[in-house]
């Protein structure tokens, strides 16, 4: 199903991009006040199924605890600028001030500088410690590289739910060079909910669902600001990367006898549009970058850049230029005065949903769809 010849040594199967989807209303209409779009996800319950991308240009310590307050939740990036330096904001300056182009070997070079200082681990336990004092639901993200190595200080820190995230990241790594992180182990030591990801089909992420994860990441993150596609020909559209780990999911939740793992959308969700088609086709929930760093509390100041992009060997992302549309809470929540859905992005899913005739987000992953390639 879905094979198609490329050539005669070669097949490759039908992919859909979220722009080859659209949402079809085919039951009664209800109200926009009559929607919940509650999102639970182990002891832990959110107003709305937002996560914060743990990126630099994204959450800070204060854009997390908005973010929490607002009802999301906000996942700092332990391995960056908040981590390196006791006081980051005249770096993000900087960076905000490179030179005005998405592609220059010069600003590469000084992201690499800046990226270059080492991860301090009293500096993890400080921010964690300043998101935990507010109130919200603590948590913080490490790369596989790096998670071994810094786990314990932020288990140490009082971390709520803890986030492994990567460009792909798969059960076991294979190395004979380093002594790779084997999943279940650490997931199984650990006290936390554990969010790991990227995944891009079933079969990858149905290996992450059995290390015990509470929830997959699905996609490959960073949206505009990565070049994964080009630097390494790795690229799996993303309607059909949710549509099938969210079948990973429903045969893992067979197989475990009822254990239930969340699906996270990961990369390239700009518009609330985009928000409505992932979570049709199968999601919980998405993380969201570029998104929520067009609000004026966004650290990168309007623009939008991942580890990926700071890589010391192998950079493959792009410093993108993202504008700034609005306060946080306008972005998420409205009122919106935007018409291009970059503003209330929960008021765009909340009146998808009341248009196709669904109360929650759970059934609303059984709306109908239909596909129409640009």
């Amino acid at each position: 199903m879905n094979e198609i010849s490329i050539g005669m040594a070669k097949t490759g199967r039908r992919a859909w991009a979220l722009d080859d989807i659209n949402i079809v209303p085919n039951r009664r209409t209800r109200s926009p006040q009559d929607v919940s779009l509650d999102w639970r996800i182990d002891a832990y319950t959110f107003s709305m199924p937002v996560i914060g991308a743990p990126m630099d240009s994204v959450m800070s310590p204060q854009t997390a605890i908005a973010l929490g307050r607002l009802g999301g939740l906000g996942v700092l990036n332990l391995e960056g600028l908040w981590t390196r330096y006791e006081n980051p904001e005249p770096v993000l300056e900087e960076i905000a001030h490179l030179e005005n182009r998405e592609i220059s070997p010069s600003n590469t070079r000084r992201l690499q500088q800046l990226y270059s200082e080492p991860i301090k681990a009293e500096l993890i336990t400080q921010r964690l410690e300043e998101v935990r004092e507010s109130g919200v639901v603590v948590s913080g993200s490490l790369t596989p590289q790096h998670t071994q190595e810094f786990y314990q200080t932020v288990v140490d820190a009082g971390v709520d739910m803890f986030v492994i995230r990567g460009t792909t990241v798969s059960a076991e790594h294979v190395s004979e060079h380093i002594d790779p992180l084997n999943l279940k182990e650490f997931i199984y030591e650990l006290d936390v909910p554990v969010i790991v990801g990227g995944a891009a089909g079933y079969t990858p992420a149905l290996h992450l669902m059995r290390t015990g994860a509470a929830a997959v990441l699905a996609g490959f993150g960073g949206g505009s600001a990565t070049t994964t596609h080009r630097a390494l020909g790795i690229r799996v559209p993303m309607a059909t990367a949710i549509a099938d780990i969210a079948a990973a999911r429903r045969d893992y939740l067979d197989e475990s006898g009822g254990r239930y793992v969340h699906v996270i959308a990961d990369g390239g969700l700009g518009t609330s549009g985009d928000i409505v088609k992932t979570l049709a086709m199968g999601a919980d929930a998405v993380m969201l970058g570029a998104a929520l760093a067009r609000a004026e509390e966004a650290p990168g100041a309007g623009w939008h850049w991942g580890l990926e992009a700071v890589h010391p060997n192998f950079p493959r992302g792009h410093r993108t230029q993202v504008g700034t549309v609005a306060p946080l809470e306008e972005v998420l929540i409205g009122p919106g005065h935007h018409t291009d859905g970059t503003s209330n992005l929960m008021g765009g899913l909340r009146h998808a949903m009341a248009s196709c005739g669904y109360v929650d987000l759970k059934s609303f992953q059984r709306v109908d769809t239909t596909v129409s390639p640009l």
